[in-house]
């Protein structure tokens, strides 16, 4: 895989075309690799205790690496 933790990437297809960010965490296995601010999606999380709320907490998922474009 040509991207590693750390490298700055621009997204080249999908949603987020266009966008920079920074690379948090590589996926060689799965040949992706998750990128900050990009490919937000919205979880639904349980309550933590008994009678407390459940919360939406928004998280960047990985995205093909093939997608993505190193920048210098």
């Amino acid at each position: 895989m040509h991207i590693k933790k750390g490298d700055t990437v621009k997204i080249l297809a999908g949603d987020d075309k266009g966008k920079t960010g920074k690379v948090v965490r590589a996926f060689p296995s799965d040949d992706k690799v998750l990128v900050e601010g990009v490919n937000m999606t919205k979880k639904h999380e349980r309550a933590k205790k008994q009678g407390g709320k459940g919360q939406v907490v928004e998280r960047a998922m990985p995205i093909y690496a093939c997608k993505v474009k190193k920048i210098m």
